[in-house]
């Protein structure tokens, strides 16, 4: 099937209104493009830079009709939609990447098996449904292990770490014995990314692999291109690309992989949008991850994702505002430093209220400063 594609001057549609909306605005109208984004708050992120923001909740099937005739096309920005909401878009106008991406990456049994049935390298797993199902998996996969809950849950949230199986219960038990997924426990060297696009003709193209540090189970520095990564790029791009072909993705996704001690490499889990580790782009590649979104949801011509500096991006939680404001004047002395902020109003501890991107002759060089600017938000506190 041929598709006419979405040129500027078009209304690009936004199921949600977080900051990857926001960022995702930006670039829209930087290439003329009208955005509505669709909210269940009022004064949002995304709704800031937004021609119009549409507020209802995300289970309300008209409100969310009414907003599709709106608009050319529809993306999103979170997964939490649901498919019957999708599915009502879908009779409208297209949807991209399509409500079965969404279907699919929004439980995470379902992910894990769509891409082990693929031949695909998961994390082993197991479905869990009962205590005795629970008992079963850790009989197969041994301990530690992570329980799951199958949907919703983020940076940690919805998971429990089991060191034995006398742990079993009691994890079972604060997860509301919800369906889960048991996954075995890896021992890896390092967290990669690879923050993908596919256009409508297949097209394919990539920033990555990216090296990714979390802390307290948040993305904390991500740093590109690493060096060190080179000898996995060509087999980090390979399991990407399968993952977007398998799932027939038109847009963006993030794959998340884990790199063990012997160089292989098992795919954690999928975000079907932009991701925070792929935020360097906006500094460091031809084409951010952002308006890359715009083009492969549009049908254009795909840009170049890979950055061609060396960058580092430090995300910014709430806990930096605990001693008062932070010295942005001090972290923007740092040469090469860019600041983001996502317009959210209340700081809390874990949120993430923004990103410092440096850029650098070295690696090592946009490291120090991405992490020397962090530090100096805080010097005077």
């Amino acid at each position: 099937m041929t598709h006419q594609p979405i040129l500027p001057g078009a209304v690009l549609g936004v199921l949600g209104s977080g900051q990857l909306g926001r960022m995702f605005a930006i670039a829209a109208r930087e290439m003329g493009y009208r955005v509505h984004v669709y909210s269940n708050e009022t004064d949002s992120p995304a709704g800031h830079i937004a021609d119009r923001e549409f507020v209802g909740d995300y289970t309300d099937v008209d409100r969310i009709r009414e907003f599709a005739r709106t608009v050319d096309v529809v993306t999103f920005e979170f997964e939490n939609i649901s498919a019957e909401a999708a599915q009502a878009i879908e009779e409208i106008g297209p949807v991209r990447p399509g409500g079965h991406v969404l279907h699919i990456s929004q439980n995470r049994l379902r992910e894990k098996q769509t891409l082990a049935d693929a031949g695909l390298p998961v994390t082993p797993f197991r479905p869990v449904r009962s205590s005795a199902e629970l008992e079963t998996a850790i009989q197969d996969l041994g301990c530690p292990g992570v329980l799951k809950t199958a949907e919703g849950g983020y940076d940690g949230k919805g998971q429990v770490a089991l060191k034995a199986a006398s742990e079993a219960a009691a994890a079972w038990q604060e997860l509301g014995q919800l369906e889960c997924i048991y996954e075995q426990f890896i021992e890896f060297e390092r967290e990669v990314s690879v923050v993908a696009s596919r256009g409508l003709d297949g097209e394919f193209a990539a920033c990555g692999p990216v090296h990714n540090d979390h802390h307290n189970h948040i993305l904390d520095v991500s740093i590109c291109p690493d060096p060190t990564l080179d000898s996995l790029r060509e087999e980090a791009m390979r399991i990407a690309r399968g993952v977007l072909e398998t799932l027939d993705v038109v847009g963006v996704m993030c794959v998340e992989m884990f790199v063990q001690a012997d160089g292989s490499i098992l795919i954690n889990e999928v975000a079907p949008r932009p991701h925070n580790s792929g935020h360097l782009t906006i500094e460091a590649s031809p084409c951010s991850q952002f308006e890359q979104q715009v083009r492969a949801i549009c049908g254009l011509p795909l840009g170049d994702m890979q950055p061609h500096t060396p960058s580092a991006m430090a995300n910014l939680l709430g806990d930096l505002w605990v001693g008062g404001e932070p010295d942005w004047l001090e972290a923007l002395r740092i040469p090469g430093v860019r600041l983001h902020l996502y317009g959210k109003q209340e700081p809390r501890n874990g949120r993430k209220m923004g990103h410092l991107t440096a850029i650098a002759g070295t690696l090592e060089a946009a490291v120090a400063n991405v992490q020397k600017a962090r530090k100096a938000l805080t010097r005077n506190q």
